[in-house]
Parts: C-alpha cells; structure tokens; sequence
C-alpha cells in the first residue's frame, strides 16, 4: 500500500487536515484517504471529518483506558476530542456552502414588484 504527502492535491490537503503527515507510519493509505473524498462527494471538511472519525472509533476500541505504572491512555477521551475536531469540520462545510433563494411567483404585478426590489436593492 502507498501513502503519500503532497498538499496540493486533495488526499495531501485532508492528511493535513488530520495531521497524518508522516507516510513513514501512516494512518490511512492513499486508497482510504480517496475513499472518504468520494463517500463525502470530495468535501476536503467532510472527508477529514470522516477520517477522523474512523480514527475516533479505532480509539476507543484500541487504547480504551489502560494504566500501567506512571502510564495511562484514555482511549476514550482521545475519541472524544476527535469526534469535537470532526464536528467542527463539518460545521465549516456547511457554514462554506452557499444557499440561494429563489424568488418564484405567477402575478405578474409581483414579478414587477421583485423587479424593481431587485433594482432598488443594487443602488
């Protein structure tokens, strides 16, 4: 399997998103990294928030909360804060996408009326 660090493609920009830079000891292979963009219609946001979430779900199944000597992992608290970083992320693809308003009428006087709305407005 390849992993590859390029940040001018798409798989580059979400490893940087999710801090998987290292192709020596990748997280996701490049084939995964392409599968989030496509489950995610190639959203950079939701294809990060996507792989961090698998990675949430890899914590918590993995560390859970191991204690040995002056070594603890918490699993859970990893997963958790992970989960906030991919929320966010899809908070900032909704916040990036863009809604227009159609205005939709059959009266002729208010097609007019949005018209010149319309012209008003641009002044």
């Amino acid at each position: 399997m390849v992993a590859t660090y390029d940040v001018t493609t798409d798989a580059g920009k979400v490893r940087l998103k999710i801090g998987d830079t290292d192709t020596s000891n990748p997280l996701f292979q490049d084939a995964e990294i392409d599968a989030f963009l496509s489950m995610e219609g190639s959203d950079l946001y939701r294809a990060s928030a996507a792989a961090l979430e698998a990675i949430a779900s890899n914590q918590v199944m993995v560390l859970k909360v191991i204690r040995i000597m002056d070594l603890q992992t918490d699993g859970a608290a990893v997963a958790r804060e992970l989960r906030q970083q991919a929320a966010s992320l899809r908070q900032q693809a909704d916040e990036d996408a863009v809604i227009d308003f159609i205005e939709w009428t059959v009266d002729p006087f208010a097609a007019q009326e949005i018209s010149d709305n319309s012209i008003l407005r641009s002044l």
